[in-house]
């Protein structure tokens, strides 16, 4: 006879407080401990466990070649008894079933049986289980789980040699433990728990999708609710640093004691009720929140955004009309709905049954029918249920452990019996390498070791290089793609264009001006800055280009310099002009000197000096913190510039808002000047446009992400440049060649009244 324990469970989903994942971290791993037998008052240490007393717990036995040993937590509630010291502590019973966990109970039998009934899976071999009940606590889950240790290592029919007593157990098999559903981060350590396993993930990656999910809806002050388990004490120490370093504030922290007073379910339904935090992040099962739910409920209270682990975000709880109101809207991630195939049709096939071992059968039927069997020993049913039948269908009822239709934890169950199974048949065949013979060494007269390293319940996840990311299937790192504004894209190619389109346009223009350079429309306040103007405005739309294409680091420092300095010189040009108009109207009484003090020499003079403190501005600022390229690989591998600097590139921004604004207020105070070509209303509507782009330029360059930014920028540009050209000089040419008659000095002079 060959005896393994297999834990598929130390753990819980809905019940209690995790006992048995408390066990594994309070005690240490199970496979170091050498305490084996305890008698009268002292500690002896024996070769082998054996049982105190005649406490024996109920269990659900199938014999086999192989025993998978196996805890659930059909009970979630415990009486707290008192020790006094004075006599034998008495073990408290079991309350509260929970359908939903014997509902994994049956998976794991129905899993063994399938198994069984494979003939290419472990041919020759017949698995057989111990379950029993853990009551999700940590006592009873040691004394479940000494009890189907002793149970394996005590003689079952087997001789001498063939007995496997613990210290064969630990020396060989490391027991071995499939977790079902232990999600805690603590037990993630190899070196503390080297035998541990399981098939559901850490909390760390839960944790890390609920930061993820509080951020990206913008939720900045939470609070928190958990329980003293390291299930909740681990996720919420987890979830509250994460979200802090991304910038969070956590309002309160709430921990619902094991045994909660009426007293202490008010206090905190107290600060959730009055707390400014309407979001609360919650690490808990239902059945430790029943109570404090049901306070809030009591109260009517509402407009709370619950964030729920996956221990409940899948509970009944969450459908039950009572807690409709407060309840509604609650987030969270779960494990992934699988349906199995026959499950349904065996668990349906459960009846009651006076015989020993079907036990927690008729405490299902029990409960769910809300009933009393007439041979069952429970003294806590009311006198006021009626009497079962025993011919209740359980087709017909609505219940967590007929809800079949897709499965979440009952599925790892399924995988931890099937894992175990496919290892033993890797074993049975030889299929074990890189152990030695006396280890591994596959042995025909019925006795072999279930070895620690099983590959293939691992995945070596690791985080992929930086400028990497993990291909579709998640099994290797690809390089990342660079992304930035290329001349090849749909965008690139229209900004170019229109760029070329603003160039040639302002040739022309030029070309224009140059043939009928001696007309008076011209001539008008000084030519000379009107070719200049000219030549800054395609300035202005040339240095567009640089923002286009990858950037280099040539590209980085050339392109904000040759903005600043390209609009700084048009706008002073701009700005000579419009004083050129106010002097030439205000100076025309009999020996008014005005514009004499203002001619082209002086008019040179203000743009020098106002076009220079922007070309030292940007000389200081590429010499002393110069922009650089730079992959952003935050959302994906963005190459932009970047600058090292930031306040330079606003400086440089505010200048040129600062002629543009006096500018404008000089043109707005000369629109009423008697000139019927007045030359200072279009400089106000091209004036408008100006500040009306990049007004609108600052929140859509914050705001936009990646290369996007870039092209924010160069729209800006292209529109304020267009915007210039079509309203200072469009005009001029309208005139110029296609109404040459108003191109004379009287037609332009309005008469004084």
């Amino acid at each position: 006879m060959i005896s393994h324990l297999f834990e598929t469970g130390w753990s819980k989903l809905s019940c209690g407080s995790r006992a048995l994942e408390e066990v594994e971290h309070t005690v240490g791993p199970l496979s170091d401990q050498r305490t084996e037998g305890v008698r009268d008052v002292g500690v002896s240490l024996l070769s082998e466990c054996v049982i105190l007393g005649n406490s024996e717990l109920l269990a659900l036995r199938s014999e086999g070649d192989v025993i998978i040993g196996g805890l659930f937590p059909v009970h979630y509630l415990v009486s707290n008894s008192r020790d006094t010291y004075n006599s034998k502590p008495q073990n408290g019973p079991c309350n509260g079933f929970d359908d939903r966990a014997f509902r994994w109970m049956m998976t794991m039998i129905f899993a063994v049986e399938e198994i069984n009934r494979n003939p290419a899976l472990l041919p020759g071999v017949t698995l057989g289980y111990h379950i029993m009940d853990s009551c999700d606590h940590i006592h009873t889950s040691l004394r479940a789980l000494l009890s189907l240790l002793t149970h394996s290592t005590k003689g079952q029919n087997t001789l001498g040699e063939d007995r496997i007593n613990i210290n064969n157990l630990e020396g060989k098999t490391k027991n071995i433990q499939r977790i079902y559903f232990a999600t805690c981060a603590c037990l993630t350590d190899k070196h503390t728990y080297p035998s541990f396993l399981r098939t559901v993930p850490s909390d760390l990656f839960q944790v890390r999708g609920l930061v993820e999910l509080v951020k990206f809806f913008g939720w900045n002050w939470v609070g928190t609710v958990g329980t003293l388990d390291d299930y909740s004490r681990y996720g919420i120490q987890a979830f509250s640093n994460q979200f802090i370093q991304l910038g969070g504030c956590l309002a309160y922290h709430l921990t619902i004691p094991q045994s909660p007073t009426l007293g202490e379910i008010g206090a905190m339904a107290d600060t959730l009720q009055s707390s400014n935090a309407k979001v609360v992040v919650v690490f808990a099962s239902e059945v430790q929140l029943q109570e404090l739910f049901s306070e809030l409920a009591a109260r009517n209270v509402s407009g709370i955004q619950w964030v729920a682990s996956e221990s409940w975000v899948t509970a009944n709880m969450l459908t039950a009309p009572q807690f409709h109101l407060l309840l509604q809207g609650t987030l969270g991630f779960s494990f992934p709905g699988v349906y199995i195939p026959g499950l349904r049709e065996f668990l349906l096939k459960v009846r009651p049954k006076a015989e020993p071992g079907f036990e927690f059968h008729n405490m299902l039927w029990e409960e769910v029918f809300d009933c009393r069997l007439e041979f069952t020993e429970n003294t806590t049913d009311s006198p006021e249920r009626p009497v079962c039948t025993g011919s209740e269908d359980l087709s017909n009822l609505q219940s967590s452990y007929t809800e079949l239709s897709k499965v979440r934890i009952s599925y790892n169950v399924y995988k931890a019996v099937y894992a175990i199974a496919h290892a033993l048949h890797d074993l049975l065949e030889c299929g074990y390498v890189g152990a030695t013979t006396a280890e591994a060494g596959c042995k025909k007269n019925g006795q072999f070791y279930l070895l620690m390293t099983i590959s293939f319940f691992f995945y070596n996840c690791t985080k992929c290089p930086e400028y990497y990311w993990s291909d579709k299937r998640k099994v290797e790192c690809v390089a990342g793609v660079d992304d930035f504004l290329s001349v090849y894209d749909t965008m690139g190619i229209i900004l170019i264009t229109l760029t070329l389109l603003g160039v040639v346009m302002t040739t022309v223009i030029t070309t224009v001006f140059h043939h009928f350079r001696a007309t008076p429309i011209v001539r008008a306040n000084n030519s000379e800055i009107s070719f200049l103007l000219l030549v800054s405005l395609k300035l202005c739309f040339l240095c567009s280009l640089p923002f286009i294409g990858k950037p280099s680091t040539w590209t980085c420092r050339l392109r904000q310099a040759a903005f600043g300095v390209s609009f700084v010189l048009c706008l002073s040009c701009l700005l000579v002009k419009t004083i050129v108009v106010l002097l030439a109207f205000r100076s025309t009484g009999p020996g008014s000197g005005a514009m004499k003090l203002f001619g082209p020499a002086q008019q040179r003079t203000l743009i020098l000096c106002t076009t220079a403190p922007q070309v030292c501005l940007c000389a200081g600022w590429l010499s002393a913190a110069p922009p650089f390229p730079f992959r952003n690989p935050m959302y994906q591998i963005v190459v932009e510039c970047r600058e090292l600097w930031p306040a330079g590139f606003y400086l440089v921004l505010g200048y040129i808002g600062l002629l543009a604004s006096l500018c404008l207020l000089l043109a707005y105070l000369g629109r009423k000047l008697p000139d019927t070509f007045n030359e200072a209303k279009l400089i106000t509507f091209s004036m408008i446009i100006f500040c009306a782009v990049w007004l609108s330029f600052i929140p859509a360059h914050v705001s936009s992400p990646g290369k996007f930014t870039v092209a924010v920028e160069i729209f800006a540009i292209l529109a304020s440049s267009f915007g210039l050209l079509f309203c200072i000089f469009v005009p001029k040419c309208f005139i110029i060649l296609v109404r040459p008659e108003n191109n004379v000095k009287k037609r332009m002079i309005k008469s004084p009244r």
